[in-house]
């Protein structure tokens, strides 16, 4: 993979920032607008993006197979990084910082930021699109389980129905079957661009979202936090370097290898904000940490790829 690639795909990326911050500085965007604009991305852009990574390849026995594969392998790592941190830190789980560190350092931006970078990446293998709206799914079944444990110390916040009954989730349960259908040979092709806008949006608008946010903080308070340095230390590197470690010497194929390592390279995933707002715990510091990984994952993403 190329170093000069990564770093032109992380930039691009991070510069869709740009206009959400002026847009708020301006006055022509608010905070108020963001809940509409979140709930737009985890309603419509977000079971677009998944829908239409697997519309986009053929089916196969062998891909399949390696779905399959790759559903356990991130699932696996997630929970099993998760787990470490939390028995690491757990005598200071009294200290909410330590239980936003927990899910920070390990849900990433793996549909929204990493989609386009790993498409970027390896553009001779479309079966990567499908890999991260994988670990989209794989996290977001983590979010409202082993997540949330994390969070709150509390097993009745644990929802195994809301780890199967959400958007990423049901668009899994929709896109699968078409994708054994091989729908995409079939389906009009204005459904198939209608999905294809709809999945490229999500992107844009979330960086938008970011940018909004990003206006609303002080720089020098924001990157002066030095909790947030080691969320984002522990999310952009030993994350991403402990899940390669894991695959590195599996009989795996380069794509997934490659796939594992830069997708849970990602910044940290807003999910972490909003649950930090539903159960009222830090939620300034998890704003920092989305922000601050965000912006500094230019420098992290571009190196992870010369390890493969």
């Amino acid at each position: 993979m190329s170093f000069q690639v990564a770093l032109a795909q992380v930039l691009v990326t991070l510069l869709y920032i740009v206009p959400g911050y002026l847009c708020s500085k301006m006055k022509k965007a608010s905070p108020r607008h963001l809940p509409t604009l979140g709930g737009i991305l985890v309603y419509v852009c977000g079971p677009a993006l998944h829908t239409n990574a697997f519309l986009s390849i053929d089916y196969s026995p062998e891909t399949l197979k390696n779905m399959a594969v790759f559903f356990l392998l991130t699932l696996i790592l997630q929970s099993a990084f998760m787990a470490i941190l939390y028995a690491v830190f757990r005598k200071k789980q009294g200290d909410s910082r330590f239980r936003i560190l927990n899910i920070g350092s390990v849900l990433g931006n793996v549909g929204f930021f990493g989609l386009p970078v790993i498409r970027a990446l390896l553009p001779a293998y479309p079966e990567v699109a499908c890999y991260s709206a994988i670990y989209s799914i794989t996290m977001n079944i983590l979010v409202f389980t082993m997540g949330v444990f994390c969070l709150t110390g509390e097993k009745k916040y644990m929802s195994v129905r809301s780890a199967l009954l959400n958007p990423t989730m049901i668009s899994f349960f929709v896109a699968v079957p078409l994708f054994l259908m091989n729908a995409r040979r079939f389906l009009p092709s204005q459904v198939l661009s209608a999905l294809q806008l709809l999945g490229g949006m999500s992107t844009p608008l979330c960086m938008f979202v970011l940018g909004v946010r990003l206006s609303q903080n002080s720089m020098k308070k924001l990157f002066s936090q030095p909790f947030v340095y080691a969320v984002s230390f522990l999310k952009l590197l030993l994350f991403p370097l402990f899940c390669f470690a894991a695959v590195c010497l599996l009989p795996l194929s380069m794509p997934i290898k490659a796939s594992v390592l830069i997708l849970s390279a990602t910044p940290c995933a807003s999910v972490i904000l909003s649950l930090a707002e539903l159960h009222q715990k830090q939620m300034d510091l998890a704003a920092s940490c989305v922000l601050v990984s965000t912006l500094l994952c230019f420098m992290t993403i571009p190196v992870m790829t010369l390890l493969v």
